[in-house]
């Protein structure tokens, strides 16, 4: 009886102990991500993240162009223009919020933005995507041809936004362009998110040609301009001096955020572009961008950016918001010629702690702002990522 007693006790503690290295097989697997009941998800989520009149309507369309891209324009327009809050600050919880959904093909979150009866006509820049004039969003366009936005305006228009859904849970990446973000911290938990894989793409622009851009079509920006200044009661005539400090002040709180003091997390995330450099370097620069985020160039990509860049086009106020065939070098350069020195010397000083970190060098005469041969571009070494202690932060009075 004495033997049984001993078997039957050795047995239990050889089911036990049998249980408990599953338990911790298991839990080894789940930390490499193969035991999770969780579904694995490829795909890479891009954020685009610029200011207003930097380049990155273009810089959209070299995504959305791309058949393995489902790509989405500024979805926080509809936060900022639905929510009748006081700033930026007050909305970028939500617009961070409604990113996350975007990003995971979850387009419920629109529901509280758009109409009761809504199209996909009903966000923001729709036509713009090439994936939403594509199957299954849209007869229209196949997967592997550019589209066409006056077309898909005009014939893919469909009730919901279920084939929105459909069609963004169909491409490996799914890129969204915002220009509704003045620092990184709010995007912290998008990054530390296991069910994301985000990078972030941030493109700068000489702020002289941003002002001058924004000039083209200063009224479009009326409403956003009052947010940015967290409806302070300003000057008009200060107003474009004031949100360009603004915003010159965001690019440097993001670029020192990622490169003087990263957080652990996002550590190969982040990827700094400047305009000229795209104008200068087209398809060198597209390459980069498509390699940190793990896309591949086409032959067809490779004609269409060329195609793009090299047009004789100058930029007209019509087109202010298109994509359509100019000369990007002679456009990087307009504003040389076209304004006057005195709002050139005001802007330089609003952003000069910006145009110093993100390397553009100032003009100090009418001459040498007219001056097309000086290169007002400061070389950049090529990227790289660093990590330097937080003692070495230097703020900027951009």
């Amino acid at each position: 009886m004495l033997r049984f007693r001993v078997n039957l006790s050795t047995m239990i503690f050889l089911v036990i102990l049998q249980g408990a290295a599953m338990v911790l097989l298991c839990s080894w697997f789940v930390q490499f991500s193969r035991c999770s009941s969780a579904p694995h998800n490829d795909k890479v989520h891009v954020l685009l993240l610029s200011s207003w009149r930097s380049g990155s309507s273009f810089l959209g369309q070299v995504f959305s162009q791309h058949p393995s891209v489902f790509y989405l324009m500024e979805p926080a327009w509809h936060v900022w223009t639905k929510m009748q809050k006081p700033g930026a600050r007050t909305l970028r919880m939500a617009v961070r919020d409604l990113l996350r959904s975007v990003f995971q093909c979850d387009f419920s979150v629109m529901e509280a933005y758009l109409p009761e009866h809504h199209n996909v006509s009903s966000l923001f820049m729709w036509s713009h995507s090439r994936a939403l004039c594509s199957p299954p969003a849209c007869p229209l366009t196949s997967r592997n041809e550019f589209s066409n936005q006056t077309l898909c305006f005009l014939k893919c228009d469909a009730r919901g936004l279920r084939g929105v859904e459909e069609a963004c849970s169909m491409y490996s990446h799914v890129v969204l362009k915002e220009v509704r973000f003045f620092e990184l911290e709010s995007l912290y938990p998008l990054l530390q998110d296991p069910s994301l894989n985000l990078r972030i793409i941030h493109l700068v622009r000489d702020p002289r040609a941003v002002v001058r851009s924004r000039e083209e079509s200063a009224k479009a920006f009326v409403s956003d301009n009052a947010v940015v200044l967290e409806q302070r009661n300003v000057p008009a005539g200060e107003v474009q001096f004031q949100v360009m400090q603004e915003i010159c002040r965001s690019h440097v709180r993001i670029n020192e955020r990622a490169i003087l003091k990263p957080p652990p997390f996002l550590k190969g995330r982040y990827k700094m572009v400047r305009y000229e450099d795209v104008a200068r370097n087209p398809l060198g620069e597209v390459i980069d961008m498509y390699k940190f985020v793990g896309l591949e160039i086409t032959k067809q990509l490779e004609e269409w950016i060329y195609m793009v860049t090299h047009g004789k086009g100058k930029g007209s106020r019509k087109e202010a918001f298109k994509i359509t065939s100019r000369n990007a070098a002679d456009i990087s350069q307009a504003w040389r010629t076209m304004l006057p020195h005195n709002k050139v010397r005001r802007i330089q000083e609003v952003c000069k702690g910006a145009m110093s970190l993100l390397g553009y060098r100032t003009v100090n005469s009418e001459k040498e702002q007219k001056k097309l041969d000086i290169d007002l571009l400061v070389p950049r070494e090529p990227y790289k990522f660093s990590w330097l202690p937080t003692k070495t932060e230097h703020p900027h009075n951009s």
